[in-house]
């Protein structure tokens, strides 16, 4: 990152983040409001769509021939995103990997607490395999909040005995609502864009009645063996730095082939500034590598 990068991203994220101790409502709105400034590029077609009941938004770039499919999940701490929020950066991964993505409106917290969005994510999958999309040619892909439901969906997949994906790109997971990780702390005097008070706030909103070391709200709690292939990337100035590093510890521990991408001195989900910091083109170009890499070793005989 150099000064001038520097420069413009902290002018960026000094014009005020989000709220998070704000009303639901006032949080999407402000959310909705932020993310309409980002321009997606000419060549992006979205096109909306309802797989296995649940709404999404198929992203493509015009003119680029197609292999895979990414299904994505947003962030949002579970309360707000949408799909169409996430078109800026979900389109820079379809354009680098040269796949589908399939972006998904999964329900949101408080009005829908767990396990609506697994349940979501588990429709979607099964409806992408419904349509005869072949299990070794999807990848799941998700930021924040979908990187922890990404591991959900996951491990929801192997517990039913479903065919599981070529593998995972989990950006900044959010992976413990229990918030026991010590960067939620050791982090909080760097991190731009999360705040301890904010996270605990909001954290009841998606757990409702159940525990929030369930291992599908908490993936850092479960057993993750028989996961496909896990890339996680992270920034070293995030609060939720050490959640993906306990995951990816967890994943090498139970054998699965992950490999844990930390990026020096960038925030929460700095891929989503690929266009003004060059670290965020730089992980999303060896995301794409990955995921390209997963769907060739996949390829049906």
């Amino acid at each position: 990152m150099s000064e001038q990068q520097k420069h413009d991203l902290m002018g960026i994220l000094s014009q005020g983040g989000l709220d998070l101790s704000a009303d639901v409502p006032t949080l999407r709105a402000a959310f909705n409001e932020l993310m309409a400034r980002v321009p997606v590029a000419g060549d992006v077609d979205q096109k909306p769509t309802t797989i296995g009941g649940v709404n999404a938004i198929d992203v493509t770039i015009r003119g680029l021939e197609t292999a895979g499919t990414i299904l994505y999940f947003h962030g949002g701490v579970y309360v707000i995103g949408t799909a169409v929020a996430t078109v800026p950066l979900v389109s820079d991964l379809a354009r680098r990997t040269r796949a589908k993505v399939v972006t998904v409106d999964y329900r949101l917290a408080p009005e829908y607490p767990f396990p609506a969005a697994v349940d979501d994510a588990l429709a979607v999958y099964k409806g992408l395999l419904a349509q005869g999309v072949d299990a070794r040619q999807i990848a799941l892909a998700g930021e924040s909040a979908g990187g922890g439901l990404a591991v959900a969906t996951l491990l929801a997949l192997r517990d039913t005995g479903l065919p599981l994906p070529s593998s995972a790109l989990l950006m900044s997971p959010y992976a413990d609502l229990t918030l026991s990780g010590e960067t939620i702390v050791e982090r909080a005097a760097i991190d731009p864009i999360l705040t301890p008070v904010g996270l605990r706030l909001r954290v009841p909103d998606y757990v409702g009645g159940a525990d929030a070391s369930d291992p599908e709200i908490s993936p850092i709690f479960a057993d993750l063996s028989g996961l496909p292939p896990l890339l996680i990337q992270v920034g070293s100035n995030e609060i939720l730095l050490s959640d993906a590093i306990r995951l990816a510890g967890r994943a090498a521990r139970a054998d699965v082939p992950v490999t844990l991408d930390v990026t020096p001195g960038v925030p929460h989900v700095f891929q989503g500034f690929a266009g003004l910091l060059d670290e965020g083109s730089a992980a999303l170009d060896r995301a794409a590598t990955f995921l390209r890499t997963q769907f060739a070793a996949n390829q049906p005989s």
